[in-house]
């Protein structure tokens, strides 16, 4: 069966891919650019993880899962920016007041990376996007050119991979990761999948940036 990529709505799914060996561990759970620092600061152990099952059940739910013959077996965080830390960030620029969605890390299981999943995780984000009405979405991948990454700090993404699913370059950042520079890419969803004019109508007030 070909890979497919689903709504993060299955918690049990979500853990397989985020989750800590341990129940009590307090691992990242996606939610360090998802929720402000003070109340990621505050959720330990359990409580991070019943966080995320939360938000699961949340229409949208907090993103994609790619699956193989039914397993799961990649991740893509994904979500209106206004709801992200990246709607305070200090080092990644607005381009516009686009009430924009943003793609910010992309997770593939050990044991199924080197198969094109993160094309495949990026194309579902995307169209996850698309279908709850983002104008556009961002992301902020590394700008690494040749140079390796190190594979537990590429979550951003790289600049090439992007390019390669239709965004560009919109904007520089001072963001760093893993000493690589961050770019900002987008991709306007304005334009229907199978073509026509964009809608140029002005956009609504840019969200609150704290």
């Amino acid at each position: 069966m070909p890979v497919d990529v689903r709504p993060a709505s299955v918690f049990e799914d979500v853990r397989t891919l985020l989750g800590p060996k341990s129940p009590g561990a307090n691992v990242c759970w996606c939610l360090s650019h998802r929720i402000p620092s003070k109340l990621n600061n505050e959720l330990r152990g359990p409580a991070r993880g019943e966080y995320v099952a939360e938000s699961c059940r949340a229409d949208p739910p907090p993103g994609v899962l790619a699956y193989d013959d039914g397993e799961p077996v990649g991740w893509a965080a994904v979500a209106p920016r206004s709801e992200t830390s990246f709607a305070r960030s200090r080092t990644i620029p607005y381009v516009d007041d686009l009430p924009v969605w943003s793609l910010w890390c992309i997770r593939v299981r050990p044991g199924h990376r080197g198969k094109g999943l993160s094309h495949t995780l990026i194309a579902g984000a995307v169209g996850f996007a698309r279908a709850q009405g983002a104008p556009a979405i961002e992301a902020y991948p590394l700008d690494n050119g040749a140079a390796k990454v190190d594979l537990t700090m590429a979550y951003a993404g790289i600049r090439e991979n992007f390019e390669r699913a239709g965004f560009t370059h919109a904007a520089d950042t001072t963001s760093v990761l893993a000493g690589h520079p961050r770019i900002l890419m987008r991709l306007d969803l304005r334009r229907p999948a199978g073509g026509g004019p964009v809608d140029d109508r002005p956009a609504g007030p840019r969200p609150g940036r704290g």
